[in-house]
């Protein structure tokens, strides 16, 4: 299965495991399943970070290169088909970064693991609940 895991999954992943539902782990530590990961799933981090709702004892860049050379995440890189079908997700909160990781799910035929109430009602991507 091709996954591709919501910033909160990620982060929740890497730094509160705790709040990974059962299944969901064992999903993502399936060697049969492949993880992706949108730049944007980094831009929300890092603006976590300037925010404070995120403390790492590293500076968050050599936080980020390590943790992208030691996992194996695959890119789901932003390109134009990603932003023309960010542009026409209809979600009911409008989060930009939300439109532009459905557009990504949907573009690359991904399944989006991820607990928004928002995005696991979308008929147009696949998901995978954290519940």
């Amino acid at each position: 299965m091709n996954l591709l895991l919501d910033t909160h999954i990620w982060i929740w992943g890497l730094l509160e495991p705790e709040h990974l539902r059962p299944k969901v782990v064992r999903v993502l530590k399936n060697p049969a399943n492949d993880l992706w990961l949108s730049p944007i799933s980094i831009w929300e981090f890092l603006i976590l970070v300037e925010k404070g709702r995120i403390i790492l004892e590293s500076d968050p860049n050599l936080w980020l290169e390590k943790v992208l050379k030691q996992l194996p995440f695959k890119e789901a890189p932003l390109n134009f088909q990603v932003a023309k079908e960010a542009r026409f997700m209809k979600l009911p909160h409008n989060d930009p970064a939300d439109c532009f990781l459905a557009a990504t799910a949907r573009v690359y035929n991904l399944t989006l693991v991820t607990a928004d109430q928002h995005l696991l009602k979308s008929s147009r991507i696949s998901t995978l609940a954290n519940k």
